[in-house]
């Protein structure tokens, strides 16, 4: 079994990045190998980043992705102060019934529709039309559902 890296015991900080196909309305979800259940690229910001860092490694790892992305930053530069991706969503949730973690979720454009699974972490990774993300057979919890589909709907111009 895979065991989630907690650098906290109570909680730890963790991000999501809904990334969007590069010509199609969809976005990628993975089914995640402990969880068994269909959840953005993401995981764990080790103590040796800060959460821009995170993100982009995550990326890499999960999904190989080349990616664009659509979260904003403060502009300016300042010698000692580093401006951050703002989060489009932030929340927190229960992991299991002593752990939770502090989700940053952020927003980004694939730059081509050929993502690499990462075998030790999933199950499977797809492309999600709208349409399927409301199926109910699917194992998508309540929450990353609504996010995908806000997503959606702030990128993709129904016709």
């Amino acid at each position: 079994m895979i065991r989630m890296p907690h650098i906290h015991e109570l909680i730890d900080f963790t991000n999501t990045c809904m990334i969007l196909h590069p010509t199609e309305p969809k976005v990628l979800l993975v089914n995640h190998k402990l969880l068994n259940t269909w959840l953005p690229v993401g995981g764990h910001i080790e103590l040796n980043e800060d959460p821009d860092q995170a993100l982009l490694r995550e990326i890499q790892e999960e999904c190989g992705l080349d990616v664009e992305i659509l979260s904003c930053r403060h502009a300016g530069e300042y010698e000692d102060t580093k401006m951050l991706l703002l989060p489009e969503t932030l929340d927190i949730h229960r992991f299991s019934e002593t752990h939770r973690h502090i989700n940053f979720g952020y927003h980004a454009r694939a730059r081509s529709a050929e993502p690499q699974l990462a075998p030790t972490e999933h199950h499977e990774i797809k492309w999600f039309s709208r349409e399927e993300l409301q199926d109910s057979q699917l194992n998508i919890k309540p929450a990353v559902r609504m996010y995908a589909l806000e997503f959606l709907g702030k990128y993709v111009t129904v016709s």
